[in-house]
């Protein structure tokens, strides 16, 4: 009786749960409206830059943050780089009173992304001083990668009514784009072959946060979950106080998505957030499996972290029913695909071992059958999205190929969670940072581990 439990009971639960939150988002994304844009001017914008070994790509990223926003601050974290990255920021900040730098040193350095953004913050606040809580009001911080690219329209797309202009809202976040999806040759040292698989991973990372991430955070703006990125985030500073004297600091440094955990952490104090897809932050897509999977490793054993969020989340009074369950949901995923991972390996086992048991999985086949085409729709269905929106000079077939490519690219999501539970039961919970592609030397990640 548990073996019949466990092979139609538990997969149709399962994928009952992942086709009615794939419903919900794709009819959010189809239903989104324009966002209408506000006055940028209102505003004091500060854009926090965290750096560690950012030589190939932070002075191009400073120089386009200061040509693009003229009377934008722009704060560059040096996380105690071995490379030239400090020398550099000195440089421009010399010609530029609004580049400042903000240096780190170890032991105090390397331990995570949200303590060096919260060096950030305690920089920020001593230069403003004595402001008041209404100066403070208008400050809006914008994280943005070293290899960031914000959208000239981005601030005013903030501004607007329904994001900043919004006393209520604490945070915002926009799009994200891969920049390099077009690149012919992402790998120019490989051969033909390896550039193909390169350029179909870039694609698959670009449409899935162009069109399936899109309509998860769209889908949270109804539920009131909306999760914040590490890249394209835009808090209002007094939000950040509030956490902060709550907290001690706006962001947790021992996290792992510290972006997201701000996020949650805004919504307990009783901020907004909100998403806004009509603008977007470009960055370079990982061409290289093992940098992506060191990414999407620390990004699942993140998520599993969060768990311990579920009672605050539910015992709070900021979140309704259907942003409880829709977080509930979002921490469980590394979970389902773990539970999923070890009831494949017990059937395999009983079908190597013959018994009883075998004979229940044989007979179960038509319904494996279908549960794997109904599995494959979902993703097929975002390739053409995808294709239509962002790529029309592509064929339809190649949408649906591209659409058939999203289904096998979401397998990542077993191994990286499977890694990740694996390092929190090895205590390994340190931040890596994952290499630029303009970093040759190497195709490993640069992490540091505790």
């Amino acid at each position: 009786m548990s073996l019949h439990l466990l092979l139609y009971v538990f997969p149709f639960l399962l994928l009952a749960c992942f086709l009615l939150y794939w419903a919900g988002a794709r009819h959010s994304y189809a239903r989104r409206r324009p966002t209408e844009t506000g006055d940028p001017t209102a505003y004091d914008w500060h854009f926090f830059v965290p750096c560690r070994d950012e030589e190939a790509v932070i002075a191009t990223t400073v120089t386009r943050l200061r040509t693009g926003f003229p009377t934008a601050h722009v704060w560059v974290i040096d996380d105690a780089s071995d490379d030239l990255t400090a020398p550099i920021v000195t440089h421009l900040a010399d010609q530029d009173p609004l580049v400042r730098l903000v240096s780190r040193r170890r032991p105090d350095a390397r331990i995570g992304k949200g303590a060096a953004l919260n060096a950030a913050y305690e920089a920020l606040n001593r230069h403003l001083g004595e402001a008041s809580a209404g100066d403070r009001a208008r400050v809006i911080v914008c994280v943005v990668d070293a290899d960031g690219q914000v959208a000239p329209d981005a601030l005013a797309h903030v501004s607007g009514p329904d994001a900043f202009g919004d006393p209520d809202m604490g945070g915002v976040q926009i799009g994200v784009r891969m920049r390099n999806v077009d690149d012919e040759r992402p790998l120019p040292d490989r051969g033909r072959l390896a550039n193909a698989y390169a350029r179909l991973l870039i694609r698959m990372q670009d449409a899935e946060f162009a069109v399936s991430n899109t309509g998860m955070q769209l889908l949270r703006r109804r539920t009131g979950s909306v999760g914040l990125g590490g890249n394209g985030q835009f808090t209002r500073l007094t939000a950040l106080d509030r956490i902060a004297s709550a907290e001690r600091r706006p962001w947790q440094q021992d996290a792992l998505l510290e972006d997201y955990e701000l996020g949650l952490h805004m919504r307990l104090a009783g901020y907004q957030v909100t998403h806004v897809p009509d603008t977007w932050v470009t960055q370079e897509a990982l061409p290289y499996t093992r940098r992506f999977l060191t990414q999407r490793t620390r990004w699942a054993q993140g998520n599993i972290s969060c768990v311990r969020y579920s009672g605050r989340i539910v015992a709070s009074r900021h979140y309704k029913a259907r942003g409880v369950l829709e977080s509930l949901y979002t921490f469980g995923q590394p979970l389902a695909h773990l539970a999923t991972l070890v009831l494949a390996a017990l059937m395999l086992v009983a079908l190597l071992t013959g018994g009883g048991a075998r004979e229940v999985l044989l007979a179960a086949w038509p319904l494996a059958l279908a549960l794997a085409v109904v599995s494959i729709v979902p993703f097929l269905l975002w390739g053409p999205v995808y294709r239509r929106e962002f790529a029309p000079d592509r064929s339809r077939l190649k949408g649906l190929l591209w659409g058939f490519a999203l289904w096998l690219y979401a397998y990542h999501l077993f191994l990286v969670s499977a890694r990740g539970f694996a390092r929190l039961l090895r205590g390994r919970t340190g931040w890596a940072k994952t290499r630029r592609n303009a970093e040759t030397a190497g195709v490993g990640p640069v992490a540091t581990e505790s």
